[in-house]
């Protein structure tokens, strides 16, 4: 609010002075003469600001695709694997019956 009216205030008065009436400005000329030599070179103006970094450009196109690489070397071969363990020992098998005697009667001659 303290800067509004402070404004306010401050426009008034600038609308107040451009309102009043100034004197007409004269302009002599100066009468026509043969100008002299040209002067001396001014001094060298200040080095102007630098200017705004422009904006990012869009992505680029995706590559192409590269080239299919060589074959692989063939590998070493493997190292020979350890001995398998030895089985268990199986159980010991039915005893088989006993034979009938033969009939010597049949026996063949010869």
């Amino acid at each position: 609010m303290n800067r509004t009216v402070l404004m306010l205030s401050l426009l008034a008065t600038l609308g107040l002075t451009a309102c009043e009436p100034q004197p007409p400005t004269v302009v002599t000329v100066p009468a026509t003469t043969t100008p002299g030599p040209a002067g001396p070179t001014g001094a060298t103006g200040a080095t102007g600001s630098t200017g705004n970094t422009g904006s990012t450009g869009e992505q680029g196109d995706t590559g192409n695709t590269g080239n299919t690489g060589d074959t692989g070397a063939t590998g070493d071969q493997g190292y020979t694997g350890d001995t398998g363990a030895t089985g268990e020992q199986g159980e010991q098998g039915n005893q088989g019956n006993q034979g009938e005697d033969g009939d010597e009667s049949t026996t063949s001659k010869g």
